[in-house]
């Protein structure tokens, strides 16, 4: 059966899709090459076809998962003041739905437990993805105005993140909703970007 030229790279990215759930799921060391084959639909048999190893899946899935985190939280700002983009990345990401989507939301939240055991190559991935969400959010602090958003980034990402994180350990739902909303405000009025601080705008 001959395939259209398209059919390799939309394999491909099937298996991506697949393996990043299971890596934000389960870890690095407990992604199962069967079930992410099973996950596509594929046999076992069709995965080197794409990759070298399950180090070169890991790799290239966090790559992925990193991607794509930007351009989901990109599409969810697109047009909004800068601002109001500022508050709103921080209501989307230290929020109740991403403590709740396991599979879905930030690589940070979900692994940085798992990266004093694994490898140099996989740890420098996460490394670099981690300075490029931090360089990210740095650009829109700058854009809303913040004072030193540069230096002051990687300590917002870090308290947003492990709010998260942290959420995800409390069985209690309730004290679990107060850290994100308590961590939320105390961001944005950090940040001079409070609903109060907003609603002071001209024109708001």
């Amino acid at each position: 059966m001959r395939y259209a030229e398209s059919h390799k790279e939309e394999t491909h990215k099937a298996l991506l899709a697949a393996a990043a759930a299971q890596l934000r799921e389960h870890g690095p060391d407990r992604l199962s090459i069967a079930q992410v084959m099973k996950a596509a639909g594929l046999t076992h048999g069709g995965f080197y076809a794409h990759f070298k190893s399950k180090d070169a899946l890991l790799n290239e899935t966090l790559q992925e998962v990193f991607a794509k985190s930007k351009r989901r939280f990109a599409r969810a700002l697109e047009g909004l003041p800068p601002r109001h983009a500022l508050a709103t990345y921080i209501d989307y990401y230290v929020a109740e739905a991403h403590r709740d989507n396991t599979a879905g939301g930030c690589p940070i939240t979900a692994l940085s437990s798992d990266m004093p055991r694994q490898s140099k190559k996989f740890r420098a991935a996460f490394e670099a993805g981690v300075k490029g969400l931090a360089t990210s959010l740095a650009e829109r602090m700058q854009a809303a105005g913040v004072d030193d958003a540069e230096a002051l980034a990687p300590s917002i990402l870090s308290a947003m993140a492990g709010a998260v994180a942290l959420s995800r350990t409390i069985s209690d739902r309730k004290l679990s909703d107060e850290l994100l909303a308590s961590t939320r405000a105390g961001i944005k009025a950090r940040l001079g970007v409070s609903d109060r601080d907003l609603a002071k705008e001209p024109g708001t």
